[in-house]
């Protein structure tokens, strides 16, 4: 049965997993702080889920249920229950009271009994009401539920839209829900510390009982135990004859209570008004805007969240906040866009363009990918008389009775002379997307004044996603049509040719129209903010084309090389394979997080370092690493990893992305994603390939120059110290640089007290991890790993080095109460990094925003200032050596390019004189450049 058969065929008694809703809301973004640096995110997830379920199912009968405080019978029962779990997180329990006066005010019925658990509350009404013949919906993710599921009881999970009946308890877990029991009982559960018997888990547990039946019928067959042929079962009846007292209890324990005095009558399960007056004070009180605004206007039914366009966004997929309150609330009249057909139409909408002077402007293509898109069509939309007009003008859609279009021969001089005329000012959402795209069709946009992508991620950058329609929602309180909506979902998704006209052409109309009025809107707010206006106008809008420009250029592969390495790293990681089996005894999938759990924690019984929001221990990259200090396996894990990552996002794949039609691989770079401002890449990463690795190093070998041209790189060097000499003004800092002195070498001597000729090369060394780590917020216990010394000692090089640049100690002070004043730092040139949780309560995420708040303006500052050289070189490249100069990459603080050999020695100094002086701070900025025939020896 899908959610969707659920929903329309009856209204059953909905029963929620209040507990699973909290934890789970609580471990999901967006971890939500008030302005007095509450944390309400488990709040927000918990109540919006509670939304969106009524808004699905519209019951008239449901029970919200949470854990009350306090032991329960299990506790009672096996005083180890649950011992495991670490004590609820304060920020988690103060948001408990609040949220449960918002669900009463919701007019939800709410309950908790004392000395059992929410399962058993839900167990017991589920119980009797399908005794009764009416149907329950439970809604947890818990998996112990699937016990109770009937004919009559059926289980979601809304986080993975799944519905669950008795047909898919069987599919899920391969038993019926009447053997779930005996399942857990045997597994065990090590969150729950439910003991199970040692050595069973899933795969045995379900080989034991679809062989043999529950528990009790296992015991009657244990002769026949050994037949059954799995992993372990020779051994295996042994182990249920010693276990079997343990077993027994972690059957009862594994027992959903179907008995629970609870006193709700079926008249008490009924939803009521909700109190609006309470929920307005209680959402005003957790500052959630905009439910606060639904409720005072009266608009209060719960809303879908919005998808996004089908066009590439430069932003990663994150979940939709309360930060998206609107702030704006606009009217879309989809009537009165307009669709041309012909000539005539285009050639009076030309003469209400050249009126107007600004036009919103968009492209429709065939594909993301902007080398292989093609041109479906365009819109655009432009104000006059205080009215906006949109328009859709479709040139090749091509579904089975698509009417007749303009062709893009015969409007293409019009429509490549409107777009490069400079006295009609052009606006857009993503335009390097759409530049891109016309540049294939020899059509340039002129006249570019505004990027509501670009304008919003100046404005906040991290207040919410930047594409269109989560803009859209955030400030205009407009729901946009979805790409899905038009062109449906996955392996059915069709391209946009294929869209009929009567739905394309409102999507398209509407994505100008929404756009002009973002722009309407972040004009008006720039320039109340002049520098951040000028961080808009003067940085990430000119760097736009000339980013796109490096796109076009692409960089040239050796697809030869790359297949060698393939077949190398393939040999490799089999032999790593090899090696890990055999250091920890048998064979299992390096891949599998479980897996690796149990050879690492329970087999070789190596030291736990951090646990999982779950419970379990971790087995993340930092974990690993610690324990690589001390145990082979790890080392080699960590080894596997990382040399798999290459060989499946480099090796492997660089040659499918070279494009036939320039024989080079093509990135795309993103200006709306780093909060900090930098720069990132995609389709491919170019900015993640090691360069500090022999791995790495070989696959830059890949990036080669073309016949007659040399690869040439040029670097910033200590780019991020620099600006911390300049952002602290200490004076040894600025000394050093000034004085060129090796700055790793000058702050050994002074935490070492050795005179500066005498420093060891283990002592700049430590002193190198000192210098960035204290940048990027380490801590003595890190600086200790790094260094594999004592943490005291660790400690002692940290005091030493604040002794001797008190400079940076205040400056680290100030930055951090500035950033709980204001909630934002700022770089040297202006742009504003907002830190939500400088002020959250929760310690760790308060700490993080805290270092968040000493790198982000070194960080932010290096960003801007690699975002200045490469205007400043590009205007150079375009005024004095175009045909012999070509900027093919940036990544990080480096820019590389491809030069004429013959002209090299008479152009490097220009281009390194124009990146040394992209900036002017109270130390010099220093360029260094390398040159060969490939991408690594250009280092």
């Amino acid at each position: 049965m899908t959610k969707q058969d659920l929903s329309s065929a009856y209204k059953p008694l909905v029963l929620v997993d209040g507990s699973s809703y909290l934890f789970r809301a609580y471990h999901s973004p967006p971890h939500l702080t008030n302005s007095r640096g509450e944390a309400t995110g488990a709040i927000y997830g918990v109540v919006n889920m509670l939304k969106s379920l009524v808004k699905q199912y519209s019951p008239e009968r449901m029970i919200v249920i949470f854990d009350a405080k306090g032991p329960t019978f299990r506790n009672e029962m096996y005083s180890e229950y649950k011992a495991n779990r670490p004590p609820m997180p304060d920020d988690l329990r103060y948001q408990i009271e609040p949220l449960h006066k918002i669900i009463k005010a919701m007019g939800l019925p709410l309950i908790a009994i004392e000395g059992v658990e929410a399962d058993d509350v839900i167990g017991t009404i589920a119980d009797e009401q399908s005794k009764k013949g009416n149907d329950v919906l439970i809604s947890t993710g818990d998996k112990d539920m699937a016990q109770l599921v009937n004919p009559h009881v059926t289980l979601i999970n809304t986080m993975t839209n799944t519905v669950m009946d008795p047909d898919g308890v069987v599919g899920k877990f391969g038993i019926p829900p009447e053997l779930i029991i005996d399942y857990l009982a045997l597994m065990g559960d090590k969150v729950d510390n439910i003991p199970g018997v040692p050595g069973v888990g899933e795969k045995t547990a379900v080989a034991l009982i679809q062989g043999l039946g529950s528990i009790k019928s296992i015991y009657e067959n244990l002769d026949k135990v050994a037949g059954l042929g799995f992993r372990g079962s020779k051994t295996m009846s042994k182990k249920l004859e010693e276990h079997k007292d343990q077993l027994l209890l972690s059957y009862e324990l594994a027992t959903i209570k179907l008995d629970v005095e609870h006193g709700i009558s079926d008249e008490l399960m009924h939803l009521e008004q909700p109190n609006k007056e309470q929920l307005a004070e209680l959402f005003k009180e957790c500052e959630f805007k905009r439910w606060l605004k639904e409720i005072l206007s009266g608009d209060d039914a719960p809303k879908a969240s919005a998808p996004t366009k089908g066009k590439p966004t430069s932003q990663a997929e994150s979940t939709e906040t309360e930060e998206s309150e609107p702030v704006a609330s606009i009217t879309v009249d989809h009537s009165q866009y307009k669709t041309l057909f012909t000539m005539d139409e285009w050639q009076q909408s030309l003469t209400e363009i050249k009126e107007a002077g600004l036009i919103a402007f968009d492209t429709e293509t065939t594909s993301l990918d902007y080398m292989e898109a093609q041109l479906v069509g365009f819109s655009f939309a432009y104000e006059l008389n205080g009215k906006i007009q949109a328009t859709y003008v479709p040139l090749a859609h091509d579904y089975e009775d698509a009417p007749e279009q303009i062709s893009l021969e015969d409007i293409s001089a019009s429509l490549s002379e409107m777009l490069a005329d400079k006295t009609i000012s052009k606006v857009g959402q993503n335009l390097k997307y759409d530049i891109n795209v016309l540049a294939k069709y020899n059509m340039v946009i002129n006249g570019i004044v505004g990027d509501t992508m670009l304008q919003s991620y100046v404005f906040n950058s991290t207040s919410t996603r930047h594409d269109m329609d989560s803009l859209a929602l955030k400030y205009l309180g407009h729901k946009c049509i979805s790409f899905e909506e038009i062109a449906g979902k996955g392996a059915k998704q069709i391209t946009f040719n294929k869209v009929p006209l009567e739905q394309a052409s409102p999507y398209a109309s509407e994505d100008a129209d929404i756009t002009l009025r973002l722009y309407q809107y972040f004009t008006e707010q720039l320039r109340k903010e002049p520098i951040l206006n000028s961080i808009f106008s003067d940085i990430e809008l000119p760097l736009m084309p000339i980013l796109s420009k490096v796109e076009q250029n692409g960089v040239l592969i050796n697809a030869d090389h790359l297949h060698d390495l393939s077949a190398e790293f393939a040999g490799k990681l089999q032999s790593l394979e090899q090696q890990a089996h055999e250091v920890a005894g048998e064979v299992f999938n390096l891949g599998s997080p479980k897996q690796l759990q149990e050879i690492l924690f329970n087999k070789l019984e190596l030291p736990v370092i951090k646990k999982t929001p779950k419970g379990a221990p971790s087995t993340a990259e930092d974990v690993l690493q610690e324990l690589a200090h001390k145990y082979e396996l790890p080392k080699l894990i960590i080894e596997y990893r990382g040399l798999s990552k290459l060989k499946s996002t480099y090796t492997d794949k660089l040659p499918t992305m070279i494009k036939s039609a320039t024989g080079r691989v093509h990135t795309s770079y993103h200006q709306a994603v780093a909060a900090t401002g930098r720069l990132s890449s995609t389709d491919p990463n170019l900015q993640n390939i090691p360069i500090r690795n022999e791995n790495g190093r070989r696959i830059r070998q890949a990036f080669i120059a073309p016949e007659g041209k040399k690869i040439v790189a040029i670097d910033y060097s200590q780019i991020e110290l620099r600006i911390m000499a300049h952002l602290s003004g200490d004076k040894a800092l600025l000394d050093a640089f000034a004085n060129n002195l090796d700055i790793h070498k000058t702050t050994a001597s002074e935490v070492f007290a050795t005179p500066f000729e005498e420093v060891t090369t283990e002592q700049r060394r430590a002193a190198k991890a000192v210098n960035f780590g204290l940048i990027y917020g380490m801590s003595a216990f890190g600086l200790a790993n790094q260094l594999d010394i004592a943490r005291g000692q660790a400690q002692d090089y940290i005091n030493k080095y604040f002794e001797r640049f008190p400079g940076v100690m205040e400056y680290m002070e100030t930055t951090r109460q500035n950033a709980l004043s204001n909630g934002y730092v700022e770089t040297v040139f202006g742009r504003r990094l907002y830190l939500p949780d400088i002020s959250a309560r929760n310690n760790m995420r308060k700490k993080a925003a805290e270092r968040a708040a000493i790198n982000a303006p070194m960080q932010g500052t290096a960003a801007d200032v690699i975002k200045r050289a490469m205007m400043a070189v590009d205007k150079w490249i375009v005024e004095n050596a175009a045909d012999d100069v070509t900027m093919v990459m940036q990544v990080h603080d480096e820019l590389v390019f491809e030069i004429s050999a013959d002209k090299l020695d008479s152009i490097l100094p220009h281009l390194i004189s124009e990146m040394e002086n992209a900036a002017d701070l109270d130390v010099p900025l220093t360029a260094e450049a390398d040159q060969g025939d490939n991408w690594d020896e250009a280092h």
